[in-house]
């Protein structure tokens, strides 16, 4: 009987692994076998909402203004949407709280104020905060009037021999290339130029990763034939000065930093990009973003980014299977384990008696 027993348990220790190890196999070979798959909108919206029933607490929403606030400058794309949620949620600010809001408001929109903001905005990207960038800079930073300009430093400074500026000549080849419409991959042209646009003012203002930075240094020393660069004279040349194919990962991620943009706005998007830090997060953020428009920096600052990705995320039925093929596999070897050393005890026990 016992020999039964652990004949048993012994076929169904093989057959767990063998579930395991042909899930696993079946993962690997057929990306439709994913273990996560993205959320539907429906899914992120609920999910978000089901966090913000024990995230969105009073205290958490005071804590989020107030530390805000205390920012120089102000990022009052931030502020608007915590406080934009507080009133979805019915939940009111302390009065202390209320007041230094307004008196900041107040300050911050200040004709005389902005007017000296604009101009050290203009002068230093990095004196630009997200609610004027975009009124102080757009004209040039996000057109082709930019990108051009960043290919001819780069030109320049390669034949000088001055340290070029890999990330800025990346983002603008990207986006006087998807001006050009020569962009052969990774996205549409327009979806391509204004995520790279909206990346070169990110970058100006210290928003943006360092793992997108990464990206782009990479798709530069991979995609760019330095020899051919300088003499460039027209989109033609420019494209015969380029490795495309070593560009379309970068393509693919500005394009969908670009989905950001288009459901809630281009300030919007540019204190979200410091999320960013991957293709992967790009993409999920931007299914975020179409499920919940306006409403995502509001969630963001609450939730956090890890919980709003987790939130553009599902466990697919292989995963499942695979959790439940390895448990299957530990509980076989640990009852086999059990069932053997029981043995082994009795045996000793048996032999302990007759010894006496």
């Amino acid at each position: 009987m016992r020999r039964l027993v652990r004949r048993l348990l012994a076929l169904a220790l093989a057959a767990s692994f063998g579930l395991s190890a042909l899930t696993t196999a079946r993962i690997a070979l057929s990306p439709d076998l994913a273990p996560l798959r993205e959320a539907t909108a429906a899914e992120i919206t609920a999910t978000t909402d089901r966090m913000l029933a024990t995230e969105a607490t009073p205290a958490r929403i005071e804590t989020l203004i107030l530390t805000r606030l205390a920012e120089s400058p102000r990022n009052w794309p931030a502020l608007t949407a915590i406080r934009s949620l507080a009133d979805e949620r019915g939940i009111p600010l302390a009065p202390d709280t209320q007041a230094a809001y307004d008196a900041a408001l107040a300050t911050d929109e200040g004709l005389m104020k902005q007017a000296g903001d604009c101009a050290r905005c203009i002068w230093d990207i990095s004196q630009c905060s997200l609610s004027k960038v975009l009124i102080c800079r757009a004209p040039v930073d996000l057109t082709f009037v930019g990108d051009i300009a960043g290919v001819s430093r780069a030109a320049s400074n390669y034949v000088t021999g001055a340290e070029i500026d890999q990330i800025d000549l990346g983002l603008s080849v990207v986006g006087l290339a998807a001006t050009a419409a020569i962009l052969v991959s990774g996205g549409t042209s327009a979806t391509v130029k204004a995520g790279a646009g909206a990346a070169k003012v990110a970058r100006g203002l210290n928003r943006l990763s360092d793992s997108v930075t990464d990206m782009v240094r990479v798709a530069v020393m991979d995609g760019v034939k330095w020899d051919a660069l300088p003499a460039a004279r027209s989109a033609d040349d420019l494209y015969a000065a380029l490795r495309w194919d070593a560009f379309a990962p970068l393509a693919a991620t500005l394009a969908d930093m670009d989905r950001i943009r288009a459901a809630t706005s281009t300030t919007d998007t540019l204190h979200l990009l410091p999320l960013i830090d991957s293709a992967g997060d790009a993409r999920r953020l931007g299914n975020a973003a179409e499920a919940l428009g306006p409403k995502l920096v509001g969630r963001a600052e609450v939730l956090g980014k890890a919980k709003l990705l987790r939130a553009a995320t599902r466990i697919t039925g292989t995963a499942w299977a695979l959790v439940g093929g390895i448990a299957g596999l530990f509980l076989s070897a640990a009852m086999l384990f059990i069932h053997s050393f029981q043995h082994w005890a009795l045996r000793r026990l048996r032999r302990s008696l007759q010894d006496d």
